[in-house]
């Protein structure tokens, strides 16, 4: 297996909270007869290069539902102001080098992404995070501030991420890319982001990703195939059942 003649050691945390705005419960929401969350967890299992896949939450039920499914689940601080805090508090009590941060409410998140984004830690060792980005097709998210852009530099590192259309494209036309959301940090890089100085632009853009470049750290972006399917909503969860169906029935 791949897994075997990968010296770096890679965790896979999927942070995963009971409380939301939008969708209180979604990580326990059936689709396709199982939680959101366990398939998260089963397709990330899929993933070649990760040695340990655990979930983290502070929700006992989450917890429970998790380990019935034979995940591991660990109880984490029910403070944290989010899934990288989150993940970073698991990362503390491993030995993993490489860790991989999966949303808890992608169920359909491919394990080739994961391997591509945790690959650009592994060829770079002076990259201390990595993410992912996907070609826009659709015109009308290259406008749509819901939809994160991204654009780098030649190396692949990103320049700046952005809710606004970037980049302005003056005479028409041109490529613009999405934010894939999955993020992969050197383990000491994740216990120090929390304590990173959250500048203007994270602030305006509301992004936490970028406090990694106001902070004058890389971030290698990868591009894939994989669309995002994230369930925020009781919509999206309608709307991402119709992609299992009929199949599971």
């Amino acid at each position: 297996m791949l897994k075997s003649i990968v010296p770096t050691r890679i965790l896979g945390v999927i942070p995963a909270r009971f409380t939301s705005s939008r969708f209180p419960g979604k990580a326990l929401a059936v689709l396709a007869g199982k939680p959101v969350l366990q398939h998260v967890y089963e397709r990330a299992s899929q993933a070649r290069y990760l040695s340990k896949l655990i979930i983290a939450t502070d929700d006992e039920r989450i917890c429970k539902t998790a380990r019935s499914f034979g995940a591991e689940a660990r109880m984490t601080r029910p403070d944290h102001a989010s899934g990288t805090d989150r993940a970073a508090e698991v990362a503390s009590s491993e030995t993993a080098q490489v860790i991989v941060n999966i949303q808890g409410d992608e169920p359909l998140i491919d394990p080739a992404a994961i391997d591509a984004a945790a690959l650009a830690l592994l060829d770079d060792p002076d990259v201390p995070m990595a993410t992912l980005k996907r070609r826009i097709e659709d015109p009308r998210e290259v406008t749509d501030p819901n939809v994160v852009k991204v654009v780098t530099d030649l190396a692949g590192n990103a320049i700046y991420f952005s809710r606004s259309p970037i980049p302005f494209q003056r005479d028409g036309g041109g490529t613009h890319y999405k934010h894939i959301g999955l993020y992969v940090y050197r383990r000491d890089f994740l216990l120090a982001y929390s304590g990173l100085p959250v500048g203007p632009l994270e602030q305006a853009e509301r992004l936490e990703q970028l406090r990694a470049l106001e902070n004058g750290h890389r971030v290698r972006v990868v591009e894939t195939e994989y669309e995002s399917f994230g369930v925020d909503t009781p919509a999206d969860l309608e709307r991402v059942s119709l992609l299992f169906e009929p199949s599971w029935k």
